[in-house]
């Protein structure tokens, strides 16, 4: 596939204050001892060295192998072989170390198993609710390549938010993700809300990828048909040459113009801007959240 050349000078928006302070060095230990991943590290995210700063990350599950290859993401690809029916226990343990008072876990896709790491999500969910009875939870799941029993285990286990993202616009969607499906994942969100009505839902799409207004304003209307509650919209950054290509970068005044049109379609927070990714200000998101029901 053809890429585009990208915009050849990082604008001024995008500069990121480096903090790595003595946080952010406890955390990056407490997860090597305890043996867990981050989506912080793997994915790259712009936000480490805030979020580390502060006491709070994302924890990424079942290993640190994906078995898509989606053209926007840095998480190594391949055959996983981890599935460590300790870890939910572990992630609690850190949880609880770091005194969150909201925890977000997230996943590799696992396409190798049959309930592509459902059980995993909830047993990591109970844990986490059971060391921290005050923490809220949020779970950023994979479509389970549509299998609503998976879905169910997860939406069954209760999290405070139930997290999916389309990632792009439609028209983009084949292109970006890897088998993933844009049609699919609005049906994830429809699904989750009518198993589950009173847990918030949430999405996030990735902007620079040569999307149009009116493509972006068509996907908030068709998370919002699905009633999704939450959604984040920030810059994609290329993680290295062999990823989709940036076609754009774009400017903070039209995030804001965006969060201007989601907010009067009805999303009870907007989370956007250049640097914004899925977990970003996660914390105050489900503020949000709980107090538009």
């Amino acid at each position: 596939m053809a890429k585009s050349k990208s915009p050849e000078k990082k604008p001024e928006w995008l500069k990121i204050k480096l903090a790595t302070d003595c946080n952010y060095a406890e955390i990056k230990d407490m997860m090597r001892s305890k043996t867990l991943h981050t989506v912080c590290e793997e994915a790259r995210c712009p936000n480490i060295y805030e979020c580390w700063a502060n006491r709070t990350a994302t924890f990424m599950i079942l290993g640190d192998i994906c078995t898509r290859a989606c053209r926007f993401c840095a998480v190594k690809t391949g055959l996983p072989t981890e599935l460590d029916l300790a870890e939910p226990e572990r992630v609690a343990d850190a949880a609880e170390q770091m005194g969150l008072r909201h925890c977000v876990v997230t996943s590799v896709a696992r396409d190798d198993l049959a309930d592509g790491g459902a059980m995993i999500f909830a047993e990591t969910i109970k844990a986490i609710r059971k060391r921290l009875p005050l923490c809220s939870i949020e779970v950023l799941i994979p479509d389970f390549l549509g299998n609503p029993d998976s879905l169910k285990i997860v939406m069954d286990a209760k999290p405070d938010i139930l997290n999916h993202n389309i990632e792009t616009v439609k028209r983009l969607s084949n292109r970006v993700r890897a088998r993933a499906k844009y049609d699919r994942s609005i049906e994830l969100l429809r699904r989750a809300k009518e198993m589950q009505p009173s847990i918030p839902t949430k999405s996030s799409i990735m902007l620079g990828l040569g999307e149009t207004l009116e493509e972006v304003v068509q996907a908030m209307d068709d998370l919002r048909a699905v009633d999704c509650n939450i959604l984040t919209l920030g810059q994609y950054l290329q993680p290295s040459s062999g990823h989709i290509a940036i076609e754009r970068y774009v400017h903070p005044d039209e995030f804001k113009q965006l969060k201007e049109e989601g907010m009067k379609r009805g999303f009870s927070h907007v989370e956007s801007g250049p640097l914004v990714r899925s977990s970003y200000h996660a914390h105050e998101q489900v503020q949000s959240a709980q107090a538009a029901t």
